[in-house]
């Protein structure tokens, strides 16, 4: 057991080594750090919230305003599917109680309207809702010609969890174009979701960026009233209040010509007459296409952009415009602008979102944090050194060497996996560091036994290492599992707390069983000692 080779000898110190020169980089700030040679690494520990100080947002998926839009996208397609060659005559068609209600004018229709509802029904997958249904909506059709289309539960949930996923999707691509350092935005339950900025100090426009839908539509103005006038709206067509002039709305076609899926890019501009900013927007090649076409068609009538149910900018159109370019304009400032070219280019949220909690950590409070963590472990690493020199003497020293090792194992660890350290992270390396010593102190106590009972020196050196060795397995094995069932059920603080424990497992049993024995087996060879020095 106190035999090396040489290239396990070579490894041991290679991964050592590696420990040290990736621990390195986070004592530099990164200005240092770009004027290094591209072949050392560079990575360093990203510090959390806790840490770092930023904004702590905690959102929920708005249940009935996702609810709402489906079911006026819903009556959309039923008017469509409807007024399809041959036409079936209804009426009263509307969404009311989680449902999309209408009456057959002609009865002896009602097989033909079934069937075209059928084609409207979204299947859903029985692997996620355990086969309880196979559809979005329930369509009933009754023998007098009222028919409903019912938005049942099971397709409620597998919705909100879809929208849950597509939402982290937008928010994370969004904070990327913001520029936030290390967003950490995960799901919380079924339907919430949690927004971490570590080193943002701006939590307002966090808040902007992240929460507003941005769900961007172009119709074709009917007419334009005055706000809360009260007149019966043609069938097939919304009203939306004016975003510039809350006096004045837009009564516009309830089906947009083109959402913000047809954009592929905006930017801020100014306009090169008024100076203002403003919005410049591409299309997609399908997007220019029908852009060119409705224009062409529409010249002299005002072309409403619709953002979040607002409009933003109703201008009229004077030309056809092919090119697949265009401009929004509004009461914008250079930061509003930007706001909304970032969000147009990350896309639309699929359902609102309301804040839950809201929390914004300081920059001063994290430092107070990580002056109390690195006093706290180097407190405690000082106190284990001296209780395995007190205890150990010599072989106490070596246990010291290899625990060093392993917070720089540790460490560079974190580095390289670009792992977020969190104040219950720091407590994580503290724990491990009592960890790291208790497999030294199975090991030495091994040895103790084994030179009490008669053993040579080579012989108790060579059993407490090679008896101790299942034990220690067992015990790291069981704090391993709690580790990963922590990472795998918890969230936020836990997570960073479960992710440290674990890889200081990893570097204990490394450090405790090869670096300490290759220590004690070169100043064996070395020393030669007559005894075990316990």
């Amino acid at each position: 057991m106190l035999h090396f080779s040489r290239w396990k000898t070579a490894l041991i110190l290679f991964v050592c080594l590696l420990g040290i020169v990736t621990t390195i980089p986070n004592f530099f700030s990164k200005e240092q750090l770009a004027t290094w040679p591209n072949w050392l690494p560079k990575q360093q520990i990203v510090l959390g919230l806790d840490l770092q100080g930023g904004a702590y947002l905690l959102y929920e998926v708005d249940r009935q305003d996702y609810i709402d839009k489906r079911l006026r996208a819903l009556t959309a397609d039923i008017r469509r599917s409807l007024l399809t060659d041959p036409r079936i005559g209804y009426t009263g068609l509307g969404a009311r109680d989680s449902a999309v209600q209408l009456r057959i004018r002609d009865t002896a229709q009602l097989p033909e309207v079934r069937k075209r509802l059928d084609l409207l029904r979204n299947p859903l997958s029985n692997s996620v809702l355990g086969g309880i249904s196979s559809y979005e909506f329930d369509v009933s059709v009754a023998d007098d010609g009222l028919v409903r289309m019912t938005l049942n539960p099971n397709g409620i949930e597998q919705r909100i969890a879809g929208v849950v996923q597509q939402s982290i999707e937008v928010i994370d691509r969004r904070l990327n174009l913001l520029g936030t350092v290390e967003p950490n935005i995960q799901r919380q339950g079924s339907d919430r979701i949690v927004v971490e900025a570590p080193g943002l100090g701006d939590p307002e426009r966090l808040k902007a960026i992240v929460g507003q839908t941005a769900q961007l539509t172009f119709h074709i103005v009917r007419t334009q009233v005055a706000t809360g006038q009260s007149a019966t709206p043609e069938p097939g067509t919304v009203t939306y209040v004016s975003d510039e002039d809350p006096g004045l709305s837009y009564v516009v076609d309830d089906t947009p010509l083109m959402t913000g899926e047809d954009l592929i890019d905006a930017s801020t501009g100014f306009d090169q007459q008024t100076s203002e900013p403003v919005v410049n927007f591409r299309l997609s090649t399908s997007g220019a296409g029908k852009f060119g076409t409705v224009t062409q068609q529409n010249v002299g009538r005002p072309f409403a952009i619709v953002l979040d149910d607002k409009v933003i900018s109703a201008p009229v159109i004077r030309e056809p415009i092919i090119g697949g370019s265009g401009q929004i304009s509004g009461n914008f400032t250079v930061e509003t602008a930007n706001n909304l070219a970032i969000l147009l280019r990350a896309g639309a949220l699929p359902a609102k979102l309301t804040i839950v909690e809201e929390r914004t950590v300081g920059p001063s409070l994290g430092e107070d944090s990580i002056r109390a963590g690195i006093i706290a472990t180097l407190v405690g690493t000082a106190w284990i050194v001296v209780f395995m020199i007190v205890c150990y003497g010599l072989l106490g020293v070596f246990a010291d060497v290899a625990l060093i090792i392993n917070l720089f194992l540790m460490i560079g660890l974190l580095s390289l996996l670009g792992a977020t350290l969190t104040l219950p992270g720091i407590a994580g390396i503290l724990l491990t560091t009592g960890m790291a010593v208790d497999a030294n102190v199975l090991i030495y106590e091994r040895m103790r036994e084994e030179q009490m009972a008669g053993r040579s020196t080579l012989g108790a050196l060579d059993t407490g290492f090679r008896k101790a060795f299942a034990t220690i397995i067992d015990s790291h094995l069981t704090a391993l599992i709690a580790a990963i069932a922590l990472f795998w059920l918890g969230s936020g603080p836990i997570r960073g707390f479960a992710v440290t424990m674990a890889l200081g497992i990893i570097c204990t049993l490394f450090t405790a069983y090869l670096v300490t024995r290759l220590i004690v087996a070169w100043w064996f060879h070395w020393a030669r000692p007559k005894t075990v020095p316990l």
